[in-house]
């Protein structure tokens, strides 16, 4: 059975987000795989939709079994385990998991974006992701995680509010 690379990231901006991220590791632990890294948690505000609370963030790589397919799947399904409701797009939530990476595969499907195409607009994505992997070349851009956080031209805060 192949064992696939994934770089997944979390977010949470309602209720008790530190708890919520913590109870997403645990059962991504259970359904998808071994967490081999993960970065420090983030605090960053809203992108996209502003008017909100702040975001809590982390980027995790993950081994797993699954194909991407199921690895989607498995995100959705941890996340309504947890809660979240889908109302408007990048509006608050309870927890949020977007594929970031699979292995170095690049998917185009209606329903799975593979990377995920915000990777290099969004630095509450690129400063978690570049902590943990730096070197790592994104396979469309062909650029590393650094030099996409170099050139990101986003001027939203990101910082750790647990130093």
């Amino acid at each position: 059975m192949k064992l696939n690379s994934a770089y997944l990231l979390l977010g949470a901006n309602l209720g008790n987000p530190a708890q919520q991220l913590h109870s997403a590791l645990s059962e991504i632990e259970i359904q998808i795989g071994k967490i081999q890294e993960r970065s420090s948690l983030y605090e960053s505000a809203a992108w996209g939709l502003v008017d909100q609370p702040a975001f809590l963030n982390q980027v995790l790589r993950v081994d797993t079994t699954l194909s991407a397919v199921e690895l989607l799947r498995s995100c959705q399904q941890i996340e309504n385990k947890l809660g979240r409701v889908r109302e408007i797009k990048w509006g608050a939530r309870i927890i949020d998991i977007d594929i970031l990476y699979f292995n170095r595969d690049v998917i185009d499907e209606v329903d799975l974006k593979i990377p995920h195409p915000y990777i290099s607009e969004r630095n509450f994505t690129l400063i978690p992701l570049v902590e943990i992997a730096p070197n790592y070349i994104h396979p469309i851009l062909k650029q590393s995680n650094s030099e996409l956080l170099e050139t990101c031209s986003d001027q939203l805060s990101v910082f750790q509010p647990y130093e």
